[in-house]
């Protein structure tokens, strides 16, 4: 792919274990070893495998493409720790739902991360808490998708929902509210509200999002996005202005005040959300799809 075609389009890296459902296969790895694994697949190689968490957020992704010839707006890469052998059976589940992935990396069970960079993807999705912290270390939008069965799409529209603080933006605020309560972060984000937010490990990938939403008309986009953070007013005012800054379009914010997420995100209809908050996620993920952001203060080990 030359260079400025790959800067031009989002391209999204996905293993096969957020793709695909593989909690049978891979239990069996755990328990009988790589040479059970190894037959298993092959024995069942021409049997599609069952639609993952991120399946549908994958087609949708790929829907945004125009007709061939014309060069696609949006990419998936498949990163599968299989055998190239064993991933036969991966390959065969994508021609048969139809999915139009070409490139794919199989390292025989050595990491995939490393090859979200060479890919020059903008977001990795993984069912390997591991492999995600290594990517968010080098700089690259990741999230660990827990694997179960994929949801029933709720509309066409690809939508798209993000927590703030250590997702899109940097995790100060949280700090100052963990450390010394919400009445400080308040006064801290008043006493700071013309000052831009600093940058959060998602905000290339938002960034490179609202690239593609702006290919589309806004009254009629395929696509949608929100902001759905625990912060209220007066703090929400920094936000919308750092945003501005950007020249980012978030299309929804919700402010919620430290309200339960699940509810409001099950409402917006969300694909797939972002959060940092591993008590959020697993509020979130009784809604919808939702993938853990293991940065920033609330993931530090105290």
């Amino acid at each position: 792919m030359p260079e400025n075609e790959a800067a031009d389009r989002l391209i999204v890296a996905i293993t096969s274990r957020a793709l695909f459902d593989m909690a049978e296969s891979h239990a069996l790895f755990e328990q009988a070893g790589l040479e059970a694994f190894h037959r298993f697949q092959r024995e069942r190689e021409n049997d599609a495998l069952v639609p993952g968490i991120a399946f549908p957020l994958v087609q949708k992704l790929l829907r945004l493409n125009p007709p061939k010839p014309e060069p696609p707006r949006v990419e998936v890469i498949l990163l599968s720790r299989n055998s190239t052998d064993t991933g036969l059976r991966i390959f065969n589940s994508i021609e048969h739902y139809g999915l139009d992935i070409a490139r794919a990396a199989f390292t025989s069970g050595a990491a995939v991360w490393p090859y979200v960079r060479s890919f020059g993807a903008q977001l990795f999705l993984s069912a390997n808490p591991e492999s995600v912290k290594s990517s968010l270390d080098a700089g690259i939008a990741a999230a660990t998708i827990l694997p179960s069965k994929a949801p029933a799409a709720s509309s066409d529209q690809l939508r798209i929902a993000f927590d703030g603080d250590a997702v899109i933006f940097g995790d100060e605020g949280e700090r100052v509210s963990q450390e010394h309560g919400i009445e400080a972060f308040h006064r801290h984000e008043v006493e700071r509200v013309d000052q831009p937010l600093s940058g959060g490990p998602f905000r290339g990938f938002l960034a490179a999002l609202h690239r593609l939403q702006e290919a589309f008309p806004e009254e009629n986009s395929p696509i949608r996005t929100a902001l759905v953070t625990a912060r209220s007013a007066p703090a929400h005012k920094r936000v919308i202005l750092t945003l501005r800054h950007w020249g980012v379009r978030l299309d929804e914010a919700l402010f919620l005040g430290g309200r339960d997420k699940g509810p409001f995100l099950e409402t917006f209809g969300a694909d797939i959300f972002f959060d940092d908050s591993a008590h959020n996620v697993e509020s979130a993920r009784r809604h919808v799809a939702t993938g853990h952001v293991p940065h920033g203060v609330s993931n530090e080990k105290r």
